[in-house]
């Protein structure tokens, strides 16, 4: 390929990048933008976008995902989850940091990161205004467990589900390996935010009247549908953990999991697919094509030589300059452009050096997951659940978020870089 082309290419890039940074355009327009010049540019072939760069396993994926858990939603199940958060700690706002905390990790786990942070912030502001505390403690605390829950598994972040469809990783290897360090941090992270905000989280108790009239049935909207969408959701999950043996994508577990509950549920078929983020879809239609344009100009495969020739090929010291390198990025850039960025440069370091190894893919989920905490623009929860927050009266500064939270993101990635020694290069 001839320097013209590789210049051309990582100009494109570049551009594209500093523009998604910027949030001046929408980071859509911005990624189809890139990924059409790359077209136009004759870096990539419609053919070649379509046949080896646009991932429909992960388009798929979260399409079904958006369907099945707007079916859940609509039954006011998500409402009824922190209406009983509330009963069950009294109103005491440590305990209701724990009890949302833990709502918001196992749903960003299960079913993804930005929906359960479109989901839990409206829902904690009304919540702390009816108990009368601070909410600002209990939003950062969802903000941190929505990208740290989410690392679990192949589902709960955007990153993971594009490195788990790249790399032909299933659910259960995430599960395996990934789960036990997000559970770890996860308890270390609530435990150091009691710690943080003990002087302002107040410990006053809900009256029995006060108690009594919350009625978590009430939230229920539709008490089949809220049954019959469970248990589609569940069988759902099962589908994750087994469709490796029966050789199927996750994308069709679960479109079948969000076309059933559809049917199962007596849903408008209508309605259900609007829920479905064309918006997110677009977005990562263009980073396939702007990153494919990169690998074909060759940018990718220098790039994985200079870092293999850095490093001296040693793959235990690769593993944690990812760790760190994506970490960082990710605090101050959005963690997709970037994990897209660097998936096929993994992909290429590998064979390079003609290695199969997995923990590369977890070095990268971790740092991209984690390092999203660091600022407010690390990724997309810490942006939705703050912007409720502002909307409702409750401004964190940019600074205050990160004075709180990159110390803690720092910690994260520390006790990541000793699990990830202590279980592939150790044990």
């Amino acid at each position: 390929m001839d320097q013209t082309t590789f210049y051309q290419a990582i100009c494109i890039f570049l551009i594209t990048y500093i523009a998604i940074i910027s949030e001046k355009i929408p980071r859509t327009i911005c990624a189809l933008v890139g990924g059409g010049m790359m077209i136009y540019l004759r870096h990539v072939t419609q053919d070649m976008a379509v046949k080896e760069f646009i991932d429909f396993n992960t388009l798929g994926l979260l399409a079904g995902m958006m369907i099945l858990i707007s079916i859940v939603r609509q039954s006011g199940f998500f409402e009824a989850m922190a209406l009983w958060a509330v009963k069950k700690s009294r109103g005491k706002a440590k305990t209701l940091l724990v009890l949302l905390s833990v709502i918001t990790a196992a749903g960003a786990a299960l079913i993804d990161s930005v929906t359960a942070a479109l989901l839990i912030a409206p829902m904690t502001i009304s919540i702390c205004r009816m108990v009368r505390i601070n909410p600002t403690p209990v939003l950062i605390s969802e903000v941190l467990m929505a990208n740290i829950g989410g690392t679990a598994l192949m589902i709960g972040n955007p990153p993971n589900v594009m490195i788990g469809s790249s790399a032909k990783l299933d659910f259960m290897q995430f599960l395996v390996n990934l789960a036990p360090i997000v559970l770890a941090t996860a308890c270390l992270t609530i435990g150091i935010l009691l710690l943080v905000y003990r002087k302002s989280l107040s410990s006053r108790e809900l009256t029995e009247k006060e108690l009594q009239a919350i009625r978590i049935r009430s939230a229920i909207r539709d008490m089949k549908s809220l049954k019959r969408s469970l248990a589609v959701l569940t069988l759902t999950i099962f589908g994750f953990v087994i469709h490796g043996s029966f050789g199927l994508q996750s994308a069709t577990i679960a479109m079948t999991g969000g076309v059933l509950a559809i049917i199962i549920c007596g849903a408008d078929a209508e309605k259900a697919l609007k829920e479905i983020d064309v918006d997110t879809l677009l977005f990562f239609m263009g980073l396939f094509v702007l990153v494919g344009g990169l690998e074909t100009a060759g940018v990718i495969k220098a790039m994985a030589e200079r870092g293999i020739a850095l490093v001296d090929g040693d793959v235990k010291v690769m593993t944690f300059v990812i760790l760190a390198l994506s970490g960082i990025a990710s605090a101050f850039v959005d963690n997709i452009p970037f994990t897209a960025t660097m998936i096929p440069l993994i992909q290429d370091m590998q064979n390079l050096m003609g290695i199969q190894a997995d923990y590369l893919w977890w070095a990268l989920a971790l740092g991209a997951c984690y390092g999203g905490n660091g600022t407010l623009i690390g990724a997309s929860p810490n942006v939705i659940i703050m912007a409720e927050s502002a909307k409702s009266g409750y401004n964190v500064s940019f600074v205050g978020f990160m004075k709180v939270c990159f110390p803690i993101m720092l910690f994260t990635l520390l006790a990541a870089g000793i699990y990830l020694y202590l279980r592939f290069f150790l044990l």
